[in-house]
């Protein structure tokens, strides 16, 4: 424990040097600001700035600290549009939408930031702790993970969307089974066989996340607020000078606990990320509340902290494996692991011996990015909140022209635009048949993970089913998963049968 401190000690005294704590300011607040535009994400800004910190220069710990700095910044920033327009800016954010955007049209726009805003600190703060003390030995039991064992998660994880938002069971279920339907689309990696692509030849690559997310979220908004403004039935959002409160702190400490515990542990599972994480906070926490669940959908506090203190923790888990073994937890930390590799530096167990300014710098700028974090983004709550205050009929076409530079940008197919208006009219459809659309995104990003770990598995055992239920890791992830189904069906069973007991005959 004295050596952790020691390490410490000589990565603050990197971070902290004049020009890398200016570094840390300018990648958390264009990071903030990457993670606002629907859609971008940390994956995309960290990838779309990598060659300017190469390009200018920078010693390899300097251009970490400012891309690191961009990575858990748009993490932060993927909230304001999740809360103010019901657009995620990234998957990790999909699940802030559930009681972030409601809490903003009943006019707490500005307590939902605020308290998103803490949650995401303490959230991210709490994983680095865990990072700085335990990180080398908690990768080392990550990679133990087998295919099988990923299997056994995503089940699991699919097992908590029957609670997890939405009136009705079977249509969580059903939005998460065309999520499962959207991630099959294009060429079989195994056979190369075309799945689902109906001659067209764009969609031979399959649908980028990007397209789905801002298509069943943005577009559908914007056809939503055109249907209100046709139908007169347009209201004004009400916007007040509200802000978290020390009561609803108290409410959420315990939330914003367990979920970082959920999300540390899960980021740093390779692969995985934060959409994972949130959603199995958001669950968890659900399961917790036991029989005080109405308000969740419909603005609840603990439903907007959960998910923002957990994706904010996996953003820090992910990187454990990426600089104690040398092995990516997300899609951002890979460009990171990129970034190291072009900088000559070899990650894995010898960096932090090899290079202790670039590891410990790295790990105590994260410190100093969440205070930076914090102190940005908290005096600009009423400024973000007051975005509301936009009349519609601007509001309408600034959605339309953040999706479709946000989508041509990245992906650069005009065939993806008329993609996104078609999956636009799709969501707004199952909005009006009142379907979740959050287990929709949720299926299509756990798809992949699934489809892909089953087969892995499979070749493993030349096709013997018998391995997804060898490891103890498995067997106690399906227990889990038969509880997230079992435990909330009998704890309302049990409820109503006491009502029923109480009621006066």
């Amino acid at each position: 424990m004295q050596e952790v401190f020691a390490s410490l000690g000589t990565g603050f005294g990197v971070a902290l040097a004049p020009f890398n704590i200016m570094l840390v300011l300018i990648g958390c607040f264009a990071g903030t600001l990457i993670g606002a535009l629907p859609g971008i994400g940390p994956i995309n800004g960290v990838a779309i700035l990598l060659p300017i910190a190469y390009g200018l220069g920078l010693p390899p710990e300097s251009a970490l600290i400012l891309l690191a700095g961009i990575y858990y910044g748009a993490e932060y920033g993927g909230r304001i549009s999740s809360i103010l327009l019901n657009v995620p800016g990234d998957a990790g954010a999909v699940m802030t939408t559930l009681d972030g955007n409601p809490m903003a049209k009943r006019g707490e726009a500005g307590r939902a930031l605020s308290l998103s805003a803490i949650a995401s600190f303490v959230g991210g703060t709490f994983a680095v702790i865990l990072m700085s003390l335990f990180g080398p030995a908690l990768a080392r039991f990550a990679v133990t993970f087998s295919p099988s064992d990923y299997v056994a998660l995503m089940v699991f994880a699919f097992a908590s969307l029957a609670s997890l938002v939405g009136k009705n069971p079977w249509k969580t279920l059903m939005g998460a089974l065309i999520g499962l339907m959207l991630a099959t689309m294009g060429i079989d990696g195994n056979t190369g066989v075309p799945r689902f692509t109906f001659g067209v030849p764009d969609l031979l690559a399959g649908i980028d996340f990007l397209i789905v997310v801002i298509g069943l979220f943005g577009m559908a908004e914007l056809f939503h607020l055109v249907e209100q403004q046709v139908t007169g039935k347009l209201q004004t959002l009400p916007v007040d000078n509200s802000f978290v409160r020390m009561a609803d702190l108290a409410r959420t400490k315990w939330t914003i606990l367990r979920a970082s515990i959920i999300g540390f542990f899960i980021g740093i599972l390779p692969g995985t990320g934060a959409s994972v994480a949130s959603a199995v906070a958001y669950g968890a926490e659900k399961r917790a509340a036991g029989a005080d669940t109405s308000e969740f959908g419909k603005g609840d506090m603990r439903g907007l902290a959960a998910p923002e203190a957990a994706n904010n923790a996996a953003a820090s888990g992910a990187m454990v494996p990426m600089l104690t073994l040398g092995i990516p937890g997300s899609g951002t930390t890979a460009i990171l692991l990129g970034a190291l590799m072009l900088f000559n530096v070899q990650p894995g167990p010898l960096l932090f011996t090899q290079h202790p300014e670039i590891a410990w710098g790295l790990i105590a700028s994260m410190y100093v990015g969440n205070v930076a974090l914090l102190i940005i983004n908290l005096p600009l709550v009423g400024l973000f909140a007051r975005m509301l205050t936009i009349p519609q009929h601007y509001l309408t076409p600034l959605i339309a022209i953040l999706a479709f530079i946000g989508v041509y940008s990245i992906v650069g197919n005009p065939f993806d635009l008329f993609l996104i208006i078609l999956l636009g009219m799709f969501g707004w459809l199952l909005r009006k048949m009142e379907f979740p659309l959050a287990p929709v995104i949720l299926g299509f990003v756990l798809g992949g993970l699934f489809e892909d770990n089953l087969r892995r598995a499979l070749s493993i055992s030349a096709g013997d089913w018998e391995i997804l239920v060898e490891s103890w890791k498995s067997l106690a992830l399906y227990g889990l998963a038969v509880l997230a189904v079992v435990l909330p069906a009998t704890l309302s069973y049990l409820n109503k049968r006491r009502a029923r007991d109480r009621a006066p005959t």
